[in-house]
C-alpha cells in the first residue's frame, strides 16, 4: 500500500475511534438520571415531629398537607422505604402546610395532630389521618385520638380551643418563605424537591448527600 494511503487509512482510524468514545460519553451521560432538586439554603426543623437521630448525615423536611392525597401516596408507600433503607443516616421531620383554600379540613386536620404530638403520638395519629382521609371532620378526628388511648378530655379541650392553630400558621409562613407554594414539598438537607417523586428520586439525592458527608 502506498505510504499516502496507509496515512489516510490511519487518521479515519482515529477519526473514528474518537468519535465513538465522544458519542459513548456524550450518551452516556445523558443516560445519567438528572434530579432537578437546587439547593435553597438552610431549611429550620423548628420544634416539629422528627424521626431519626438530631445529628443524621442527612436531614428531610417535609411539608405537608393532611387532606392532600399526594402527601397520602408519599407517606403510604415512599417514606417508609426511606427510613427501611437509610436508618439512622437520615432524620425526617414534618411540618404543616394547609392548603386550605382547597382542603378545608386540613387546618384542624393540622392541628390535631399537634395535640397529639404534646401527648407522644403523633406518629400514630399522623399515619393514622393518611389512612382516614375520607373522615377529618372535627368529630372524627377526636375519635382518632380515643381510639390511639390518648386523654380523650385534655385532646378535646386542645383541638377545640385551637391551640395550635397559630403553630400551623407559622409552618405555613416559613414553607412560603423557602419557595413552598404546594404539598408536599421536601427539603434534603436543604435541597428542593416538589412532589411525591418515587424513591428512586429521593435515593439519588439521598446518596448524592451522603457522599458529600463522607468527604468532609
Amino acid at each position: 500500500m502506498k505510504p499516502y494511503l496507509i496515512s489516510a487509512a490511519v487518521a479515519v482510524a482515529t477519526v473514528s475511534i474518537a468519535s465513538a468514545i465522544f458519542f459513548t460519553l456524550f450518551f452516556s451521560r445523558a443516560a445519567e438520571p438528572r434530579i432537578n432538586a437546587p439547593f435553597v439554603g438552610n431549611v429550620s426543623a423548628d420544634d416539629d415531629p422528627g424521626k431519626g437521630p438530631e445529628d443524621a448525615q442527612v436531614t428531610i423536611i417535609e411539608f405537608s398537607d393532611f387532606q392532600c392525597s399526594f402527601c397520602a401516596n408519599y407517606v403510604n408507600e415512599t417514606l417508609p422505604i426511606i427510613l427501611a433503607t437509610y436508618g439512622d443516616q437520615v432524620r425526617y421531620v414534618f411540618r404543616d402546610f394547609p392548603i386550605t383554600s382547597s382542603h378545608h379540613q386540613a387546618q384542624k386536620a393540622a392541628e390535631a395532630a399537634q395535640c397529639a404530638f404534646e401527648q407522644g403520638k403523633f406518629w400514630e395519629y399522623h399515619d393514622m389521618l393518611f389512612q382516614r382521609q375520607e373522615a377529618l371532620d372535627v368529630p372524627s378526628l377526636k375519635s382518632y385520638g380515643t381510639a390511639l388511648g390518648l386523654d380523650e378530655s385534655a385532646f378535646n379541650l386542645c383541638l377545640d380551643s385551637g391551640e395550635y392553630a397559630e403553630e400551623v400558621q407559622m409552618d405555613f409562613a416559613d414553607g412560603l418563605t423557602y419557595g413552598v407554594t404546594g404539598a408536599p414539598t421536601f427539603f434534603i438537607n436543604g435541597r428542593k424537591l416538589d412532589g411525591a417523586q418515587p424513591f428512586s428520586t429521593f435515593q439519588i439525592v439521598i446518596e448524592e448527600e451522603l457522599a458529600k458527608a463522607g468527604s468532609q
